[in-house]
């Protein structure tokens, strides 16, 4: 996600915060080992990752992952304010709790600038309803890649009994905007919602930053109640998405530690349930880029945020 637009805004200065916990403690060697990695060929290999502990990929989970083309937008589909419905739940751990996963963008989204153009409230101020997002050079689109790994995650975690609802499954010609996405968790009562992205910073800067809510009380916005739990499930989704894919911390956004507090984005913002945001790279660094495209490597992507979210689930 490029920071231009609803959202998308450079992150405002950030106070220090205290010792980091125990979770984000043990997530450092392994950010830094997965870095090693990850600068000396480029990424993991179609074998790599380790520890799925959390949530288990067997063999018809793979088969039937969406392929490299994700699903593109019927040629007229009618806008609607309702999300994509999910199938019902396997028996499993989750049975009984609800995850809305949100795929960042919408692939129609470029076909109408003036409707997502159009400012809404985001309880603080008011900001446009969305962005087309961004892509790589090669022009693999930010909205393709977060629909394809929402679907790789919805398969993982329906397995593991969890009802699960998109935002948006393409089936819209646009958005839905921020405040909408904010309101389907919410309406969904969600235990857990994770929104989908990928970067649009300059070539050199890689790796994977999650964005937690900051403490607002102002306007619309009273995100107080829901800090601590997303905080957990940031910390939780940071951990798996390194061991699994064995990509390595943001080393242009936050500490090293692969988590950024912000308070402006109204899909955080507008959140009363646990909400985090995860750019897992960035398109417009070549390296980065070659795992974003790859199927393989967005099938452990789905994987570990899928474990993370489990792990936060289950405590």
């Amino acid at each position: 996600m490029s920071y231009v637009g609803p959202d998308f805004e450079p992150p405002q200065p950030r106070r220090r915060r205290g010792p980091l916990t125990v979770a984000l403690a043990a997530l450092v060697p392994g950010a830094l080992l997965g870095w090693l990695v990850y600068e000396t060929v480029g990424g993991p290999g179609d074998d790599g990752g380790s520890g799925r502990a959390g949530v288990r990929s067997s063999s018809p989970a793979a088969s039937s992952a969406p392929s490299d083309d994700a699903k593109e937008p019927s040629a007229s589909p009618k806008p609607t304010a309702t999300p994509s419905a999910s199938a019902p739940a396997a028996s499993g751990p989750l049975k009984g709790k609800v995850v809305v996963i949100d795929p960042g963008h919408n692939p129609g989204n470029f076909q109408h600038a003036s409707e997502i153009n159009r400012k809404v409230n985001i309880g603080t101020n008011s900001k446009e309803c969305d962005t087309t997002g961004t892509s790589t050079n090669d022009g693999y689109t930010e909205a393709k890649f977060t629909l394809d790994v929402a679907h790789r995650m919805r398969t993982l975690l329906r397995e593991q009994g969890a009802t699960v609802k998109l935002t948006q499954d393409g089936d819209r010609p646009f958005g839905p905007c921020v405040d909408e996405r904010a309101r389907i968790g919410n309406q969904a009562k969600a235990d857990a919602v994770v929104s989908i992205h990928a970067d649009g910073s300059g070539a050199g800067n890689r790796g994977f930053h999650v964005i937690l809510p900051g403490a607002v009380h102002a306007g619309a916005a009273d995100t107080r109640a829901i800090v601590g739990p997303s905080r957990d499930l940031g910390e939780r989704v940071a951990g798996r998405f390194v061991a699994v894919t064995g990509s390595a911390p943001s080393n242009y956004i936050g500490d090293g530690g692969g988590l950024v507090t912000r308070e402006d984005l109204g899909g955080l913002n507008l959140s009363t349930v646990p909400k985090v945001f995860i750019e897992c790279g960035n398109m417009r660094d070549s390296k980065d880029a070659a795992l974003l495209t790859s199927g393989a490597w967005r099938q452990k992507a789905a994987q570990g945020i899928s474990e993370g979210i489990v792990s936060f689930l289950r405590g």
